[in-house]
C-alpha cells in the first residue's frame, strides 16, 4: 500500500489573515534590544513578504530565524541606497510584496528608508506601515517627563562647535527633545548641553532600553554632565531626553550681558549672537548691538530695549 500524496504544510502565518498583505512595500518595526518585541502582524507579514530590504542581513537574518522566516533578505542601506532603489521599485512595480526593515526600530527614523517611500509614492505604489518599536518613543515614555509635545532632534553633531550651534537652534522649542547619542559622546554632549540650555534644566538618560541592563538616569543636565564626568562612558544604545525650556521673565540687562560674555568666550561672535539670541528669546538684532559694544569695551547704555 502506498502512501497517499500529501500537500506541502502551509506556511505559518502567525494568527493573521495574510490575505490582506497586497503588493507595496511594507514599513516593519522590528525590536530595538528584546526580540521579543515584535508584532504578529510583522512576523506574518515578513512570512509573506517576496523580499525584506534590510541595512544588514548579519542583524535581520537572526531575528528571522528566530521565528522560522526564510524570507530572502535584500541589502538596502545608506551606502547603497541610490543604486538599489530602483531594483526595489522595478519589484513593487511587478506586484511584489517587499518589507523594508531597519537594524532595530522603526524604519525611516534616523535610518535609510525615506527617499524609497517617496519614490513609491511617485509611482503609485501602495505604502504601509506596521507600527512598533521605537527607541524614540521608549526613552519619551519611561523619562517622566512632558509627552504632549515633543520634537526627534537625532544625532547631536559630533564636534564641539557644531554641536553647541545645533543646540542653540533647539534651545528655545517649546516641547520635549528626544534624541540619539553614542555613548563614548554622552558626557561632552551633557557638558554642551548644560551651558547651552541651563544647568537646571531637567532631562533623562535612558539605556540599553527593552534589554537586560536597562538603566533610566533621570536629573537635572548639571547632574546627568557631572554623573557621566566623574563615571566615564556608559555601554550600550543611548536615547537622550531633555524637558521643553521653564517658562522665564525677560531677560534683563546684566542677563544679556552675562551670556554674551560667556559665548563670546568661546564662540565667534556671529555665533555666539545667535546662540544668546535664541537661549533668552531676543532678537538678534539688539543682542548683535549689544556684542558689538561689548566687544569695542563699551558697557555703557546696555540693555535689551
Amino acid at each position: 500500500m502506498t502512501d497517499p500524496i500529501q500537500s506541502p504544510p502551509e506556511r505559518s502565518t502567525f494568527g493573521v489573515d495574510a490575505a490582506q498583505f497586497t503588493p507595496g512595500l511594507y514599513l516593519v518595526a522590528t525590536p530595538i534590544g528584546n526580540a521579543a518585541d515584535i508584532t504578529l502582524r510583522a512576523l506574518a507579514l515578513l512570512q509573506h513578504a517576496d523580499l525584506v530590504a534590510c541595512e544588514d542581513s548579519r542583524v535581520t537574518g537572526p531575528l528571522l530565524r528566530r521565528y522560522g522566516i526564510d524570507t530572502s533578505l535584500f541589502p538596502y542601506h545608506e551606502h547603497n541606497a541610490a543604486k538599489v532603489r530602483p531594483q526595489l521599485i522595478e519589484k513593487l512595480q511587478g506586484g511584489a510584496v517587499v518589507a523594508l526593515v531597519s537594524d532595530a526600530g522603526t524604519p525611516l527614523i534616523n535610518d535609510p528608508g525615506y527617499k524609497l517611500v517617496r519614490a513609491c509614492i511617485e509611482a503609485g505604489i501602495a505604502v504601509t506601515a506596521l507600527p512598533g518599536a521605537s527607541a524614540v518613543l521608549a526613552g519619551l515614555s519611561v523619562s517622566g517627563l512632558p509627552s504632549d509635545r515633543f520634537l526627534f532632534a537625532g544625532f547631536p553633531p559630533p564636534k564641539t562647535a557644531a554641536r553647541r550651534k545645533w543646540l542653540a537652534e533647539l534651545a528655545g522649542i517649546p516641547a520635549t527633545l528626544v534624541m540619539l547619542e553614542s555613548a563614548q559622546r554622552l558626557g561632552d554632549s551633557l557638558a554642551d548641553m548644560e551651558s547651552v540650555f541651563g544647568p537646571a534644566r531637567e532631562a533623562a538618560v535612558t539605556r540599553e532600553l527593552t534589554k537586560k541592563f536597562e538603566e533610566v538616569r533621570r536629573g537635572t543636565l548639571h547632574d546627568l554632565a557631572a554623573h557621566y564626568a566623574a563615571h566615564g562612558a556608559p555601554k550600550g544604545e543611548i536615547t537622550l531626553v531633555i524637558a521643553p525650556p521653564a517658562e522665564q521673565a525677560a531677560a534683563s540687562a546684566a542677563d544679556l550681558d552675562s551670556a554674551l560674555a560667556e559665548a563670546m568666550a568661546r564662540l565667534p561672535l556671529r555665533q555666539a549672537v545667535d546662540e544668546v539670541a535664541v537661549l533668552l528669546g531676543l532678537g538678534r538684532k539688539p543682542v548683535y548691538a549689544r556684542a558689538l559694544a561689548l566687544r569695542d569695551g563699551d558697557s555703557r547704555d546696555g540693555g535689551t530695549d
